[in-house]
């Protein structure tokens, strides 16, 4: 057992709470008018700063608006809307306090952007960054002041539809991303009228779901959720974000969203998050559905008592509050701490002096060529190359004839993904469309084979006929939008309908074969990884779907992508993560009795943070700076990474650690950095990383974050399976 003497320096170093400039969202000159503004408001007018209605869900919006009955709208989508409501608000109400409008910014606002799974496959937060920027900018130029995004839940069971909008099964990526995605939208400055504010959700937890069902219990260990879950929103308040929502899920026994530990203790009093807590859809009425509010007034109490500010398209607060705090059930306080929090992001926002929205901004924003090309590049660095056999891509680009074939060849609404936002199909550049842009229509074959979910086989014959007189054919396949996001679990990963029908045949017909997959999340794929030559998972990518895939086909991009979620065999593996503990008994093929299947391997189709390329990296000359350290210390690890292939490219190169042995059992493997480089043929660059106390550290028995001495393993790779090894220790001073 190694010692533990040095934890509490440790955690006084690590987690005091947070107080750096980004993350601070107090300004003094802003707290003095809230000062001033409090006093003047009547109790209804303060219970209206937390109300939230769905515009077009609620009768006589404008008459809410006047009676100070309501602080913000969701599902306001236009600036002359945006403008009119606000004109009420300022103009024809006793203090004029402006309204907030929130919408459902997740990937893009017309410029549709890779789903959020996709852009971390990207493993670029920078580029993610910009992303964000663009969507906020576009966004706010249709009058929209905050996005409920990002999503930052961790998601280790690929049924749950909504790993579609986060960053996947990791932590430390998910944290990047999260910050990323956070700064994006909010610049460095909330009053730029082209910045939103974020709303990081949901808040905690809820990618946990058993089952994967939507909206199911969540029960975990309090160390399950401060290591896997919390990570990625504490990067995000870090980052400044303005606002947290509240989870629909109950959470080892209370319901998040009144759930005073993870509000209140963790949110404010550790993190020190000063912004506001709106709930998600009616998650506070529904606490009378948990089963720990007898009526909508209790659970409107249990909302504001557990730190929930406002109250969306739930009516508990508007029905309730005023009456609960004059029969003395609330304190006032309660009431005036949350109004505060409200204000204080309307003023960071700078609606008290600018309330409005110019209405001639959208002309030179929505679809500007830089916006264009900015999602293209991202399309371009999600896409992950899962096989490629024989190097049967790239695509020469002076092939007689390609069969362009599959459900979802000349599709544009679904690469649009869940979530969408203004996104139209007519700006979506379908698959079908980008090949033929590449190499000319007159060359260029399709069928459709068979649809999305249904299991006629009748397209299947005139699909294969064709696939026949082409020099390859490009199966397109996968799932509808439709299919992931909310309310769109699955209880099985394989292709739906008739497609893996359709892709049997067509690889019979000898055909050299290329499946290129359009999917919200993992499937399971095993025929075709064993099978076809070539795989090209695309994702949902918006609006440059069609020419991103084409560049990487034909090779004019050459794929980057990595996987930041692991592919299942089988639904069966589910659910399946990298970073899982290693047992009493870990999995070997030779010994009965170990932690396997007796039908299936136990190993992922697919490892976290896998991806090809066309050209070859080699990893060589490991090197750490020391072999000892304190636990305090810091420790550099570096590799040369040499691109030994005929084609420049780009590489995400990983770094793992391993606390080998611990008061409390570690993972296998933990990410703990990586970088995206680019290299031309034969030129080497040495990468380094720096590991510390955050890095190294984990929370104890005592819930303390400690760095024990003891032996590590680090490794440094192109993913979380192969890389080169390295020992180092922890020693007491």
């Amino acid at each position: 057992m190694k010692e533990r003497r040095y934890a509490a320096w440790v955690l006084l170093a690590l987690f005091l709470p947070i107080r750096s400039f980004a993350g601070d969202l107090t300004r003094p000159e802003i707290e003095r008018k809230i000062d001033q503004l409090l006093p003047r408001m009547t109790l209804e007018e303060k219970v209206g700063q937390l109300v939230q209605y769905s515009y077009g869900r609620v009768p006589n919006p404008e008459e809410l608006i006047r009676q100070g009955m309501v602080g913000s709208f969701l599902n306001v989508r236009d600036v002359e809307t945006a403008n009119r409501l606000q004109a009420i608000a300022v103009r024809e109400t006793r203090l004029g306090i402006p309204l907030i409008f929130g919408n459902d910014v997740i990937h893009g606002c017309r410029t549709i952007f890779p789903i959020p799974l996709a852009e971390a496959a990207t493993w670029n937060p920078d580029l993610v960054r910009r992303c964000a920027r663009i969507a906020a900018r576009e966004a706010a130029s249709l009058g929209t002041h905050w996005t409920f995004a990002p999503m930052v839940d961790i998601a280790r069971d690929p049924r749950w539809g909504r790993i579609a909008e986060g960053a996947g099964e990791d932590p430390f990526l998910g944290a990047a991303m999260a910050r990323a995605k956070v700064e994006g939208f909010q610049g460095d400055d909330l009053a730029d009228p082209e910045t939103i504010a974020a709303c990081p959700k949901h808040y905690v937890a809820y990618g946990a779901a058993l089952g994967g069902r939507d909206y199911n219990t969540v029960d975990i260990s309090e160390w399950e959720l401060r290591e896997t879950y919390l990570p990625p929103f504490r990067a995000a308040v870090e980052a400044g974000a303005a606002t947290i929502m509240s989870a629909f899920n109950d959470l080892n026994g209370v319901p998040a969203s009144a759930n005073r530990f993870t509000l209140t203790r963790i949110l404010r009093e550790e993190w020190g998050f000063e912004g506001f807590v709106v709930s998600d859809w009616d998650a506070i009425g529904e606490l009378v559905n948990h089963g720990v509010a007898s009526s909508l007034e209790d659970a409107a109490f249990l909302a504001l008592r557990a730190g929930v500010d406002m109250d969306m398209m739930g009516s508990a607060y508007h029905r309730h509050l005023v009456d609960m705090v004059r029969r003395g059930r609330v304190p006032e306080e309660w009431v005036d701490r949350s109004v505060r929090r409200v204000l204080r992001v309307k003023y960071l926002l700078g609606l008290f002096d600018r309330p409005f929205t110019d209405p001639k901004r959208q002309q030179r924003t929505i679809l500007a060529r830089e916006h264009l090309d900015t999602a293209l590049q991202e399309a371009r660095e999600a896409i992950v190359l899962l096989k490629n056999e024989g190097g049967l891509l790239p695509l020469r680009k002076d092939l007689a004839r390609v069969a362009v074939i599959g459900p979802l060849a000349d599709n544009r609404t679904d690469l649009l993904g869940s979530w969408s936002m203004e996104g139209r199909a007519e700006d979506v550049i379908s698959v079908l469309d980008g090949i033929r842009e590449k190499i000319g229509p007159q060359r260029v074959l399709h069928a459709r084979g068979c649809g999305i979910k249904d299991s006629s086989t009748t397209g299947i014959e005139e699909a294969v006929a064709l696939a026949r007189q082409a020099n390859v054919a490009i199966l397109v396949v996968g799932e509808s939008a439709d299919m992931s996001g909310e309310a769109a679990s699955r209880a099985y990963l394989d292709l739906p309908g008739a497609q893996l029908d359709l892709v049997k045949r067509v690889w019979a017909a000898g055909v050299p074969t290329v499946v290129v997959l359009i999917n919200g999340r993992p499937l399971a794929i095993p025929w075709i990884a064993e099978h076809v030559g070539a795989i090209v998972e695309s994702w949902q990518l918006g609006v440059q779907h069609g020419r991103a895939v084409a560049d990487v086909l034909f090779g004019d991009y050459n794929p980057s992508g990595k996987l930041p979620v692991t592919f299942p065999r089988t639904v069966g593996q589910v659910p399946i993560y990298y970073n899982h503990k290693n047992t009493g008994r870990p999995p070997l093929a030779t010994e009965k009795y170990t932690s396997k299947y007796i039908d299936e391997d136990w190993q992922p189709l697919y490892p976290f943070g896998y991806g090809l390329s066309y050209t070859n990296f080699r990893y060589e000359n490991l090197q750490l700076s020391q072999t000892k350290l304190l636990p305090f210390g810091r420790l550099l690890v570096s590799a040369d990474v040499v691109n030994i292939g005929p084609r420049a490219g780009e590489e995400v190169v990983q770094l793992y650690i391993r606390d080998v042995v611990a008061s409390r059992t570690r993972p296998v493997r933990e990410l703990r950095g990586f970088r995206k480089i680019y290299l031309r043929p034969g030129e080497r660059t040495t990468v380094t990383f720096e590991l510390g106390p955050h890095e190294l550290g984990f929370y104890n028995g005592q819930m303390e974050w400690v760095v024990e001495p003891g032996e590590f393993r680090v490794w440094v790779g192109p993913n979380s399976v192969e890389a080169l090894e390295g020992r180092f220790e922890v020693v007491s001073p």
